[in-house]
């Protein structure tokens, strides 16, 4: 049976049915991760001795593959970082133990950008991984290989996390399911941290439907993380069952759409649009003229939270101690985290001390928040009378490995367009919306839809809806079959 080809929703439905067994689909994805992971150099690390999840439970015991910054009690989680390499945590994230309790099993740690700063994939202390729809073409970062494994069918989803876009845009590259929920439904302890503000665990999965089923799983207050909101967003199944949008307005920011955008993904998202209109959706222009102003605040505001979270890693207690000779704790500190550190984590972690230096902090951190709050507001203005917003996710197709990397500002450029709701703690969706061909290969385009806080539900309706009539994400990329 070629569950790869098959939702989490199908596969647990054929477990339920006895039409297969837990032990059956766990062995295929197994067989199917040593006979590709060589090709996409996915998995940092493969749980061959996996313990087995119930399959009387929710999830059916059905494999997932897991970022590797969730921390999994005996498991190795580094986080593709030099730094944590030889980590092992005592404990779980709270997540982790949410799925585990619905019947997950975890095959193992997909690779990833060092500590989850990278636009690119390309970051990762282990090498890079490569986007199964091209040749030597990027999957997209931080959860890149999160989404490279579900696109090429060696897992039939996987956990990310998203600070700025590391759901959104490698789901998209990768022609899969990114969702990123509002900042607070999901717990983040036990992640390894980047931005504390900004971080938010998400899934990668095949359909909306199936995103919808693990977030139903994951989200709810934890006494052990204060920023949880209170309470459970229990799915609402009948959201599933509308066909048309003829009851929501669909904005469209004009800012999304003006220098940058290429032309293949500027037609393939204006059909997005025609798309929702023949759905019913009425579709509305909007200026989100704070927009502009959102890269800028974001490298200041990230970079000093990164700053303070990397400097826990130091060596000393865990993780990567150099065998350099030292004349003082400064000298030794330097050593460990220079050869332990990558040049983005550096750049980021150097940036953001100088923003939070004396002298700097007023004219750099304290105006980048101030603009962030007037983000927040602009949108919180813009959702008294919108039900979603449509936008493309990034400007262009994924392109080659290292064309863009000895350019950080480039790199930083691509993210123009999922910042924004990463500022204002918005739930983000992005789902296939048709292929472009560039240079002989198919490469996937994609529609990014936003809505308010804490309206995830009426976001996955507009999601799956969108999905079920347009149908791209049911193509996969070839070599790959069984």
């Amino acid at each position: 049976m070629n569950f790869k080809d098959l939702s989490l929703e199908e596969i647990i439905a054929k477990i339920k049915s006895w039409a297969t067994t837990s032990v059956e689909v766990k062995d295929y994805f197994m067989g199917r991760i040593e006979k590709f992971d060589w090709d996409l150099n996915s998995f940092n690390f493969v749980n061959n001795e996996v313990e087995l999840g119930n399959s009387e439970w929710i999830l059916a015991g059905i494999p997932l593959g897991v970022k590797d910054i969730f921390c999994e009690k005996g498991i190795p989680t580094t986080a593709a970082s030099k730094i944590l390499a030889d980590f092992v945590p005592p404990y779980n994230s709270t997540v982790i133990n949410r799925l585990q309790e619905a019947g997950m099993t975890s095959v193992g740690k997909l690779n990833m950008d060092d500590t989850a700063m990278g636009t690119t994939g390309e970051n990762s202390a282990f090498g890079p991984t490569i986007n199964p729809w091209g040749t030597n073409r990027i999957p997209g970062g931080s959860s890149s290989w999160s989404a490279a494994a579900v696109a090429a069918g060696l897992v039939p989803a996987a956990l990310g996390t998203d600070t700025g876009w590391s759901l959104r845009q490698p789901a998209s590259m990768c022609n899969v399911v990114g969702f990123r929920p509002s900042y607070g439904r999901n717990s983040r302890y036990g992640i390894v941290p980047m931005a504390s503000s900004f971080d938010c665990p998400g899934t990668i999965t095949k359909t909306v439907k199936d995103a919808a089923l693990l977030y139903d799983i994951m989200n709810g207050e934890d006494i052990l993380e204060n920023t949880t909101y209170k309470g459970k967003d229990s799915i609402d199944s009948t959201i599933f069952n509308k066909k048309d949008m003829s009851w929501i307005k669909v904005w469209v920011p004009k800012q999304y759409f003006e220098e940058g955008l290429d032309d293949d993904v500027r037609k393939k998202i204006e059909a997005s649009i025609e798309k929702c209109r023949e759905l019913g959706a009425e579709i509305v222009d909007v200026s989100l003229p704070m927009t502009k102003y959102a890269i800028a605040a974001y490298y200041i505001i990230v970079p000093a939270e990164v700053s303070t979270n990397v400097g826990r890693l130091d060596g000393i207690r865990y993780g990567h101690n150099s065998t350099e000779a030292y004349a003082s704790m400064d000298e030794l500190y330097m050593n460990n985290r220079g050869e332990g550190l990558g040049k983005e984590v550096q750049r980021r972690s150097i940036v953001g001390a100088y923003v939070l230096s004396a002298g700097f902090y007023d004219a750099y951190f304290k105006k980048a928040s101030q603009v962030r709050t007037k983000i927040i507001n602009e949108f919180n203005d813009v959702f008294n009378s919108v039900d979603v917003l449509l936008t493309p996710p990034t400007p262009s197709a994924a392109w080659k490995l290292g064309e863009k990397s000895e350019d950080p500002l480039k790199l930083y450029l691509a993210d123009a367009y999922t910042i924004p709701a990463s500022l204002a703690g918005l739930p983000g969706i992005s789902v296939p919306a048709g292929f472009v061909e560039q240079e002989g290969e198919t490469l996937p385009i994609w529609v990014q839809f936003l809505a308010n806080t804490k309206q995830e539900q009426k976001l996955l309706q507009v999601a799956h809806i969108f999905e079920q009539a347009t149908g791209y994400g049911k193509q996969n990329p070839v070599g790959f079959e069984d």
